[in-house]
């Protein structure tokens, strides 16, 4: 009798535990995220290399595009590092037509500031000052990149974050204009994949985005464009990353 109580009193957490995520991420889809700018903002994403966009920032991507969002993009390399730039210059413009970015949205960094390389610390200073004329020439409302850990720690992830604290708090980057940044998590929160969904709905400060299954293999689609980068771990990445479907942001 004991072990059939206890065998109860489990599911009923469990189930309990099911309505709770269930009914968290209805409401959560059912409203507009709170400070994020409406309808016809003009959002800025910001990245390191080609196939960031879809490795990491899918979710919000198509998220904001269904908000409305005016999408553009900002990338501070080529992906030169295996002296593959050029193709992979290619592949970013292929997965930005998948994630609904206009081709002239995008601007696409090659030059030696900012080398493809983990060992090499951008000068922040320089990264700011580029990424601060971005925004006030295009007006935009809205920058999303990466937080303090970088998703994978890459330094040139970090490099892009520590540009947006370098600007006093009154220019950042400019008035009304806010900034997002995605939020790394451990290892086995990372490789969980929609696991991770009671995770984030309890940690999430500000933003979460969670694809359905269509804009799932859409964000797939965005990531096999990357072809040069589709070696089998990567192929594993696609399975399991919680990024893929996934993102809670908060910010700065």
């Amino acid at each position: 009798m004991e072990a059939v109580g206890f065998l109860c009193f489990v599911a009923a957490v469990v189930a309990w535990g099911f309505l709770w995520v269930w009914d968290s991420w209805e409401r959560m889809r059912s409203q507009e995220p709170a400070g994020v700018p409406g309808d016809g903002s003009k959002t800025l994403l910001v990245i390191a290399h080609p196939d960031d966009e879809a490795m990491f920032f899918a979710p919000t991507l198509l998220g904001l595009a269904r908000l409305r969002h005016r999408l553009s993009l900002l990338c501070f390399s080529a992906g030169n590092y295996y002296n593959q730039g050029e193709m992979r210059k290619k592949e970013l413009l292929q997965s930005c037509d998948v994630l609904g970015i206009p081709r002239s949205s995008i601007m696409i960094i090659d030059n030696r500031d900012f080398p493809d390389d983990p060992g090499v610390q951008w000068d922040t200073e320089r990264v700011a000052g580029t990424l601060l004329q971005h925004v006030e020439a295009n007006g935009i409302n809205l920058v999303v990149t990466f937080d303090a850990g970088g998703v994978s720690g890459h330094r040139n992830h970090v490099a892009l974050y520590a540009a947006t604290l370098h600007f006093s708090p009154l220019h950042l980057p400019q008035p009304g204009c806010s900034v997002l940044t995605l939020q790394s998590v451990n290892v086995l929160r990372k490789y969980i994949s929609l696991l991770d969904l009671p995770f984030s709905l309890l940690h999430t400060r500000d933003v979460l985005f969670v694809l359905t299954s269509k804009e799932v293999a859409q964000a797939k689609r965005a990531m096999s464009c990357h072809r040069s980068q589709l070696l089998w771990f990567r192929r594993l990445y696609l399975l399991f990353s919680r990024y893929m479907r996934i993102n809670s942001l908060h910010f700065l």
